[in-house]
């Protein structure tokens, strides 16, 4: 695990966005057990490529054995379409092997040809994908592609969604700010 976060880390720290993140990392290596688990979306971290960029990061998270991936949703919030394409597994925070109170941080999947529904919530978050591609939408802006590495701030309570191609996507991120277990608030479009 001590790796994946070094490069977790190294890749954050590019971004003056996530200063403020950063300065919450957890200083110990302290950490606990985590069940491991897998979802079905995580047949895509067979296939997806990251970018010359990425492929540190994305060599550290494939060597990462024993992740547990997570969904925060069920099949009465979202449909099982959505959550066959859908999950995380978190690095640092509630969850994670290495405890936090303070941020959370980790990696998210998408699979291919889903929409991950415009949202909001208490905490704010930086996203960088690490591999395949999607588009994302903040506030009033309509849906426009993100490349790899390309850093995405959301502040507290702002609108945002996400939406994936003929690839699907696994981006990392952060989240600091509110109840960090908090699900989402999905907004009509």
């Amino acid at each position: 695990m001590k790796q994946l976060l070094d490069e977790v880390k190294a890749i954050f720290m590019g971004s003056p966005a996530a200063a403020p993140f950063l300065s919450d990392w957890p200083l110990e290596e302290a950490q606990r057990a985590v069940t491991p688990s897998r979802l079905p979306v995580c047949s895509i971290l067979d296939v997806l490529r990251p970018s010359d960029q990425t492929a540190k990061i994305w060599a550290a998270l494939q060597g990462q054995p024993g992740l547990s991936w997570r969904q925060t949703y069920q099949a009465a919030e979202m449909s099982e379409a959505f959550l066959r394409v859908y999950g995380w597994s978190e690095f640092i925070g509630l969850r994670g092997p290495v405890p936090s109170t303070t941020i959370a941080c980790g990696v998210l999947l998408l699979g291919p040809g889903v929409t991950y529904p415009a949202h909001a919530h208490a905490a704010e978050e930086v996203y960088i994908p690490i591999a395949g591609a999607a588009e994302w939408m903040r506030a009033e802006e309509e849906f426009c592609p993100k490349e790899i590495g390309s850093v995405i701030h959301h502040p507290s309570w702002m609108p945002h969604g996400m939406r994936t191609g003929a690839e699907g996507l696994a981006a990392l991120y952060l989240w600091r700010g509110g109840d960090l277990a908090a699900k989402s608030i999905f907004l009509d479009s």
